[in-house]
């Protein structure tokens, strides 16, 4: 029976030798970064443009994540493909063979996996905020200022995050096709929509990606975003609670269904 280190240096193997996965994370980085950096230059040239209420609720910090929705379409892709692979290519069952044990083979490779989105996670928020501060010039802040730090480390924990429960996604759907449609248009069309419907925003603040977000603000509702009723860290822990959800059902899907 396989040991977990002899796992984990497997799934650490699988990851490192398939290229898409490896160029997913590094298109994570340099799309956030530049696209980052590129905005916050447009929000320096036109911050004088702003309305008063514009200006006053500006987040430098928040508006140096601006390209976080690209970096989260990474790490999607990044989740779905750890998991998709395996099922596509029919490895799912020597896999399964060679690791007869379930439990430890999903939270062996969600484990090898979230440690790299996460290392890749920080790596991005650290050179998005000051990469961005950069471009703001007058209007920039420090991390050392208040909560500052705590917005740059949430931005890394909210990507881990994404890419942990894309994976869950995944291995409960059995398929990266399926996972990719269902994710994409969920995070980049129906969550984006529905929390600027007045009537359905009420629920649609409760989604993921909504709610991890609120970690990256450090002025509450910032640039325009929705009000909420929780806090930085309330908002991360409803994430929290939906990844925690997904795992659960990634684990019932692989212990009761054939490979």
């Amino acid at each position: 029976m396989a040991s977990m280190p002899a796992v984990l240096l497997s799934e650490w193997t699988k990851i490192r030798t398939v290229s898409s996965t490896t160029w997913t994370l590094i298109s994570a980085f340099v799309v956030t970064v530049a696209v980052s950096g590129a905005l916050c230059a447009l929000f320096r040239s036109s911050f004088d443009r702003l309305s008063p209420e514009q200006q006053l609720t500006f987040d430098p910090t928040f508006a140096s994540f601006s390209g976080m929705t690209l970096g989260q379409l990474a790490m999607v892709v990044f989740g779905v493909l750890v998991v998709g692979t395996e099922y596509s290519s029919g490895m799912i069952r020597a896999s399964l063979a060679a690791v007869p044990r379930r439990g430890l083979f999903l939270f062996s490779k969600l484990a090898v996996a979230t440690a790299l989105a996460l290392a890749v996670g920080f790596a991005t928020s650290f050179a998005s905020f000051f990469v961005g501060q950069a471009f703001l010039g007058s209007h920039r802040t420090t991390l050392g200022a208040e909560n500052v730090l705590r917005a740059v480390l949430g931005g890394g924990l909210y990507m881990g995050l994404i890419a942990l429960f894309s994976m869950a996604v995944a291995t409960m759907l059995r398929s990266s096709m399926l996972a990719l449609g269902i994710l994409m248009p969920f995070f980049f069309l129906v969550s984006q929509i529905l929390v600027a419907v007045p009537k359905a925003k009420t629920v649609a603040r409760y989604f993921p990606d909504q709610a991890g977000a609120k970690i990256m603000q450090v002025v509450p509702d910032a640039m325009g975003s929705a009000q909420a009723p929780y806090g930085p860290w309330g908002g991360l822990g409803i994430m929290v609670l939906w990844v925690v959800a997904a795992l659960a059902g990634a684990y019932l899907v692989l212990r009761t269904r054939d490979a």
